[in-house]
């Protein structure tokens, strides 16, 4: 084999690997677990298992992809919170489920709900929606977020919908927090 052929047949494999790469970069995801929580000082306040989300990097933002059974049928608030627990917490006297996974991902202290379109928290995420059947058939998009962005951090399910405003109430209504995954690194 002359060299000028060996030449190419080795700028073709560091082609091919850098291209096996690339597309590695770009099919990157996480699988997460997530747990029912509830306002308990025992286990933590962690009961049972009830799916996982798979986050995934798009060309459009994070597709985040809940399979999840057993939640209450309808809308949910949805979002990625500031620490990696789902461990219960006083607060204000009470046992509160999840409080130990902190407030919405907010790296920039806008101190705002806007949702997944917003200038506001990081951490909104689009609605959780749940069918008669208690499952979440929906792959949303998170046009704002990364890999990168939620690894560290945990993902909370409320127990109402998301209004994506602080009025008339905080953080888009969603209320108690029902269930949580830790977005390991």
């Amino acid at each position: 084999m002359k060299k000028s052929s060996n030449v190419r047949v080795w700028q073709s494999v560091v082609l091919m690997v850098s291209l096996s790469s690339v597309s590695v970069c770009f099919s990157a995801e996480k699988t997460v677990d997530v747990y029912r929580v509830h306002a308990a000082a025992e286990n933590k306040g962690i009961g049972e298992k009830i799916g996982t989300i798979t986050f995934k990097e798009s060309k459009n933002g994070l597709l985040v992809s809940p399979h999840l059974k057993g939640l209450p049928a309808g809308d949910h608030g949805f979002h990625i919170h500031e620490n990696p627990s789902c461990d219960s917490a006083e607060k204000d006297g009470k046992w509160v489920a999840a409080q130990a996974a902190g407030g919405h991902l907010d790296p920039q202290h806008t101190t705002h709900h806007e949702g997944p379109q917003g200038k506001g928290h990081l951490g909104d995420l689009p609605k959780l929606v749940v069918d008669k059947k208690g499952e979440t058939p929906h792959t949303v998009t998170a046009p704002r977020l990364t890999l990168a962005n939620i690894e560290g951090h945990s993902i909370i399910i409320h127990e109402h919908g998301d209004n994506y405003s602080d009025q008339p109430e905080a953080l888009g209504g969603g209320g108690a927090r029902i269930a949580c995954g830790v977005i390991a690194k």
